[in-house]
């Protein structure tokens, strides 16, 4: 995969989401800044779950609302398997928050993050095939840790984008 030949395209498919209890921080994050944004963010959210003895129910995410430009509003947290609780008098980032439900398309993005872009194209041109509006929040599912696979090419997100 080049730039010229960048590979096949994403297999993308519709779906009906349920609704997903999440605990997450919350910031308006400059682009260049969110490898740290991440890293702090789901550290903290991984703290405070456990001190609440909540289960994840699935990977760690990146919820964006509105389509990004140098900077973004992005939530990073887990899915979790029971409601969060705010902990009540603490100061603290982590708050509890929803995946909503909906319809939605999916796709698996395989490589690295700088290539995101291009899954969110044809997926955006599906929606137009099919004549839907895209909603004004995206997430992805961070499938592959970089800690673990160091690999870019061989790094899985599961880009989600709900229709209105």
């Amino acid at each position: 995969m080049t730039q010229t030949n960048p590979g096949p395209a994403p297999d993308i498919r519709a779906a009906q989401l349920k609704e997903q209890p999440t605990a997450v921080v919350h910031e308006t994050v400059p682009m260049n800044a969110l490898r740290d944004f991440f890293g702090r963010a789901f550290a903290a959210v991984m703290g405070a779950v456990q001190e609440q003895h909540v289960q994840l129910a699935g990977p760690p995410f990146a919820l964006y609302r509105g389509m990004p430009t140098d900077v973004v509003d992005v939530e990073a947290g887990f899915p979790l398997a029971a409601p969060f609780t705010n902990p009540s008098g603490a100061e603290t980032a982590v708050v509890a928050g929803t995946l909503p439900a909906g319809q939605a398309y999916e796709a698996m993005h395989i490589g690295p993050y700088e290539s995101l872009q291009r899954t969110y194209g044809a997926i955006m041109a599906r929606m137009r095939q099919d004549g839907a509006s895209p909603g004004a929040a995206m997430w992805e599912y961070y499938l592959t840790d970089p800690g673990v696979e160091p690999d870019p090419a061989k790094w899985q997100t599961l880009v989600v984008w709900p229709v209105d």
